[in-house]
C-alpha cells in the first residue's frame, strides 16, 4: 500500500505540473490553489505540517462505485435515477479519518486497520471520478492537442483505480473498536455474496451501453458529458474532502469547473 501511495503521488505531481506547462505554452492561465492550502495536518509522528488543500480527518465515503462497476444491468449513463448500493455502507454515513490524526489513533490494531481499510476505498472512489472525468471531458474538446492529452492521461487514472480497488478488495472485515459505528463487511460472505460484492471482480463487468438495443459492453461509467466538472467537484464535497475549506477557494473550484462544462466541441 505505501508503494502504491508514492506512485500515485508522482503520477498525480506529473499530470498537474504537465497540464500547468502546458497552458502557459499556450498563453493560458496556470491553476495556482496554493493560496488556500491552509487546511492542519495530522499530528501523528512522521506527518509533514504543511499547509493542506484536503481534510482527510473526516471523510464520507461513497462506495457505490464498487457495485456500479460489478452490476450487468444498470450503467448509470442510462439509468441516472438508478441507486447503486454501498459496498461498505457505514462509511457513507459517518465521517471517518483516512490517516492517523494524532499518534492515538495508531491503537488498537482495528483501529488502525479500519483506517487503512477507509484509505483503501477512498483512493479508489477518487480514482473512479478520474476515471470517468477525462473520457466525459474528452467528448468536449476541440484541440488535437488537448484531446490527446485527455486521452493519454486518462488511461492512468484507470490503472489507478483498478490498483485501489484490488487494494480495497483486500480490506479486512471488522468493526472499529474506537468507532463502533463503522463496520467493513466480509463481501465474499451473505448476504453480500455473489457477483455485486465479489472482490476478485476488478475489471468493468458488461453493462448496457449507449442503447440497450445492443449487447452489453464492458466499459468506463459514467462518461455522460453535461455537468461532468461540477459533478467531480460536487462528488469531492460530498465526501469531505474539503472540510475547512473558505468559500473563496470553493469560488475558485467551482469556477474552474464551470469552464471546463461550457466546453464546446467545435470541427
Amino acid at each position: 500500500m505505501p508503494q502504491y501511495i508514492h506512485d500515485n503521488t508522482d503520477d498525480e505531481i506529473s499530470h498537474f505540473r504537465f497540464i500547468n506547462a502546458y497552458l502557459a505554452s499556450i498563453r493560458a492561465t496556470p491553476v495556482n490553489l496554493d493560496p488556500y492550502r491552509t487546511l492542519p495536518s495530522s499530528t501523528a509522528t512522521g506527518a509533514r505540517q504543511i499547509g493542506r488543500l484536503t481534510n482527510l480527518m473526516q471523510l464520507t465515503v461513497d462506495t457505490s462505485w464498487w457495485t456500479k462497476y460489478r452490476s450487468s444491468a444498470n450503467n448509470p449513463d442510462l439509468d441516472p435515477t438508478f441507486v447503486f448500493p454501498q459496498a461498505v455502507p457505514s462509511l457513507a454515513k459517518g465521517q471517518y479519518p483516512a490517516i492517523p490524526r494524532s499518534d492515538a489513533d495508531l491503537t488498537p490494531d482495528k483501529h488502525i486497520q479500519a483506517i487503512a481499510n477507509t484509505a483503501g476505498f477512498h483512493f479508489a472512489f477518487i480514482e473512479q471520478g478520474g476515471t470517468s472525468l477525462y473520457p466525459a471531458l474528452a467528448q468536449r474538446v476541440t484541440s488535437v492537442d488537448v484531446l490527446r492529452i485527455l486521452l493519454s492521461i486518462g488511461p492512468t487514472e484507470t490503472a489507478h483505480f483498478q490498483t485501489w480497488q484490488d487494494k480495497a478488495g483486500n480490506a479486512p472485515a471488522l468493526t472499529d473498536p474506537t468507532t463502533p459505528s463503522l463496520v467493513f463487511p466480509d463481501l465474499n460472505s451473505p448476504p453480500f455474496d455473489g457477483e455485486t460484492y465479489q472482490t476478485n471482480l476488478i475489471m468493468p463487468e458488461p453493462c448496457p451501453f449507449l442503447d440497450r438495443k445492443f449487447p452489453s459492453c464492458s466499459i468506463i461509467r459514467p462518461i455522460n458529458t453535461e455537468g461532468a466538472a461540477m459533478g467531480a467537484v460536487n462528488a469531492l464535497t460530498a465526501d469531505g474532502l474539503f472540510i475547512g475549506q473558505s468559500q473563496a477557494f470553493f469560488q475558485v473550484i467551482g469556477q474552474l469547473a464551470l469552464l471546463a462544462d461550457s466546453a464546446v466541441r467545435g470541427m
